[in-house]
């Protein structure tokens, strides 16, 4: 007779889309997941600007990795960000806040720049890597080109290249988990080689988290409102 497999102490790797600076959202699912701390928990861009709290996100991703094996990668609007505090011209900085960024720095509490932004915040979106790989999964925020080896690819293919720039199977033969595409029916796309878990959070959709399991299988799935109730 096979040995049954204890489910809870299983090593679960779970990725997770694009927040938007919903904190509520972000609690709730965290909460829905209950993340133990063998687990890996793999973020995949865009943790503000559009919602209320982008602060209260950067805190709670921060905090999070003394519960459990914490990954976040970098997002097109973290990138902005970036840019805008590096070289706060007009140019960089109201690209920043057109798209969002005016709520971000609300958030830390009205300044029109980043005085108010804490150094742990700035180190924090300055660690962030471009990607994240396993055996058999790639995590990336936006897409890739499919003949280019990932310590190879372009940040603006990544950070910025949208779902109707399909690219093909990588050829790493990984199956790619992206986020950056919202998917506005409120379902995660298995297109089984690409993998899209971008479920609109900040667009009035909600928070997605998935399981991910062997090549393109999916595990079990959580979802909240950008309220944190659990979504159906």
């Amino acid at each position: 007779m096979a040995p049954m497999v204890n489910q809870e102490a299983r090593n679960r790797t779970i990725g997770i889309g694009d927040i938007h600076g919903h904190l509520k959202a972000l609690a709730g699912l965290i909460d829905l997941i209950n993340p133990k701390p063998q687990d890996i928990l793999v973020f995949l861009g865009d943790y503000i600007n559009r919602g209320p709290d982008s602060k209260g996100v950067l805190q709670f991703l921060i905090d999070l990795k003394q519960r459990c094996n914490v990954v976040c990668i970098l997002g097109n609007h973290e990138e902005m960000m970036i840019n805008a505090y590096a070289d706060p011209t007009p140019s960089t900085m109201d690209w920043f806040l057109e798209n969002g960024g005016d709520t971000t720095l609300q958030s830390y509490g009205g300044a029109k720049n980043f005085s108010l932004v804490p150094q742990a915040h700035k180190n924090f979106l300055l660690s962030l890597p471009l990607y994240y790989e396993t055996d058999q999964h790639f995590f990336i925020h936006a897409n890739y080109d499919y003949d280019v080896n990932l310590m190879d690819i372009d940040s603006n293919t990544a950070l910025w290249h949208s779902l109707d720039n399909r690219p093909r199977k990588h050829i790493s033969r990984k199956t790619a988990i992206l986020g950056h595409t919202p998917q506005m029916n409120g379902k995660i796309l298995n297109l089984e080689y690409l993998i899209y878990i971008d479920t609109g959070c900040g667009f009035g959709g909600k928070l997605s988290g998935s399981e991910v399991l062997s090549k393109n299988i999916l595990g079990k799935c959580w979802q909240v409102d950008e309220q944190g109730q659990e979504a159906m």
